[in-house]
Parts: structure tokens; sequence; C-alpha cells
């Protein structure tokens, strides 16, 4: 593999600026508890957290637009939150980034996600989680589907990103995925169901060492097993690269044409590896987007990550870090 050189890093991520990206996925609101532990309850075994400060955060697909934005692209997202006041605060942090909440769709059958993570001497001590993860209604699926075929006309690429929330039915899936090959339009898809037999066709998918283990029915132990577990999924989805994000591992990349590129990672140090997966898809959609061969859309899409783990809770990239992790 070549290494992406700095003037060449420079040059993809200088390609980000006022990109269009659609986001379709599970939208979440992120709060976080900061405080201090100083004694146990009297009342269980528990800690006592003296809160400190609270902030709130886009979690979810709502993170990979956060990192769009943080990279310099415009992204337009679409996905599905409640009649309640954590849609109202999950509205707000949107527009408080800039990006517009119109693509979200309002079911009052069920509660925005939530999750409220309370963290104390840098360790998350505990997380609450408010959802709903039954499949959305027909009608909300067929809002979604229209508003992604009105999005997708002046698109420079799309993001999937699933949850495992209700939003992405396999009838969703299958309308909007079959729209992006229809438009010749670059789809990265964040899975989390067992089985990618509803993630196609796209450009490229990229589970987790699990998921990619799950998926493919092989038990991933060494180089050997991951390459045999990469090169199922592969030919058994209709994509052209499948890119298995693998911890302190790094990364490796299955081409359709037989490349397997191992990258390994550049963290230097790793406090949160919290929505280190969003910055991944993001980073990953705006270099395709802006030209980048696969492999070095990947390397940038590890370099991003390296950046984040590094950051304490839902974290995003700037191009400025990106391009400094570069030497």
């Amino acid at each position: 593999m070549n290494i992406l050189t700095r003037e060449r890093a420079e040059k993809l991520i200088g390609g980000f600026e006022s990109k269009r990206i659609v986001v379709l996925g599970d939208v979440m609101l992120d709060e976080f508890i900061w405080g201090r532990v100083r004694r146990i309850s009297p009342e269980a075994p528990v800690p006592v957290v003296e809160v400190e400060r609270d902030s709130l955060a886009l979690g979810g697909a709502g993170n990979v637009a956060s990192n769009l934005v943080a990279l310099g692209a415009i992204p337009a997202i679409l996905g599905v939150v409640g009649d309640d006041l954590n849609a109202e605060r999950l509205r707000s942090v949107l527009r408080s980034e800039g990006m517009s909440d119109e693509g979200l769709i309002v079911d009052s059958g069920r509660p925005t996600t939530l999750k409220t993570r309370i963290i104390a001497h840098h360790q998350q001590v505990v997380r609450a989680d408010r959802e709903n993860r039954q499949p959305v209604a027909a009608e909300i699926e067929d809002r979604l589907v229209e508003r992604f075929c009105r999005e997708i006309e002046t698109a420079d690429a799309v993001v999937v990103s699933d949850y495992n929330k209700g939003l992405l039915t396999p009838g969703l899936l299958a309308r909007t995925l079959d729209e992006g090959r229809k438009r010749g339009v670059t789809v990265c898809l964040d899975p989390k169901m067992r089985s990618f037999v509803y993630y196609q066709p796209v450009t490229i998918i990229t589970p987790n060492n699990q998921e990619a283990a799950e998926a493919s029915g092989i038990s991933i132990e060494d180089e050997s097993s991951l390459i045999e577990a990469g090169r199922r999924l592969l030919d058994s989805i209709d994509c052209r690269a499948v890119l298995v994000t693998r911890g302190e591992e790094g990364m490796t990349l299955f081409i359709d044409d037989g490349e397997v590129t191992h990258i390994p990672t550049v963290a230097r140090e790793v406090y949160d590896v919290t929505g280190a997966g969003d910055t991944v898809i993001a980073t990953l959609a705006l270099s395709l987007a802006a030209g980048a061969p696969m492999a070095e859309a990947a390397v940038l899409a590890n370099h991003a990550a390296g950046v984040v783990v590094g950051k304490l809770g839902t974290a995003t990239v700037t191009r400025e870090e990106l391009i400094a992790t570069f030497s």
C-alpha cells in the first residue's frame, strides 16, 4: 500500500469543502453528565457522582453529520424523532451546528432516542438509554423515502448509519439503496444487523470485527480467518468494498478486484471509542466524494479515527487536525 503523503492528504482533504452528503439513519441525542466521585452510596454499593456540569451532542447518524460539518461538508440528515422535549433539544443542537432539521420526520408514537452517560474522572460510570427499537410504521417509511429521493438529486455521496433503532427496515433499505445505485451515487453503509442481506447494493460497508464475524459466520481469530471472513462478505452482497474496523489492530480493506489492504492504527492514546465508527464513515464518504481511490479513503478514515479516540465523549475531527496527523 502506498502511504499517503502530507501533500496528497492535504489535496484530498481540501476537496471536502462544501461536499453535500445525505445521511440516512438512526438519529440520537447524547447527554453527558460530568462529575466527581468522592464516596460510595450508603443505600447501595454504587458510587455517588457529584454533578459538575452537563452537555449535549448528536449521536448515531447525528454524530456522522456532526463529523461531516467539522470536516467542511454540508450534510442533509434524514431520520425519525418523537414528539417530545428531547426532539426539541436535538433540533436545537442541530441548528447550533449549522444544520437543517427539515429531514427529521416526527413519529408521535415513539420517543426520541436519548443516551445519557454519567462520567466521573474521565471514565464512564453508567449509561441509561431511552428508546423504542420497533420498526417504523409504513407511513413514516414512505415519507423518508420520498425525502431521500429529493435529497439524493444533489448529493455527492450517501451515508447510511444503522444503530438498530427501528428506522432502517428491509423495505426502506431496499428502496433507498436501489435509488442510490440507479443514480450512480457513492453509498457508504455502517451496519448493525447480523445478516447483511438487506445492505445492498452499496459502494462500501464498514463492519467492525465482531459484526464481520457474525455476518460471515467465521470466527475471526487471526489474519487468515479475517481474510476469509472479509472475502466471504464481499462475495455475499452487492458491494465494491468491505472495510473491517478492528480497534487497536487498525483496519482491513477488501476490494472487489481481490486486493486486501491492512491499515495499522495511528491512534497514540485511546481515551474513548464512543462514536469512532461515525467518524470513520463520515471521513470515508467525504474522501470518496473528493475523488480518493478506495485505499486512500480508508487511510484518511483511519487517521480521523485515531484523532477522535484520543478525545472523551462523542467527538469530531477537523480538517486541520486530520492534516496534522500526516508528517
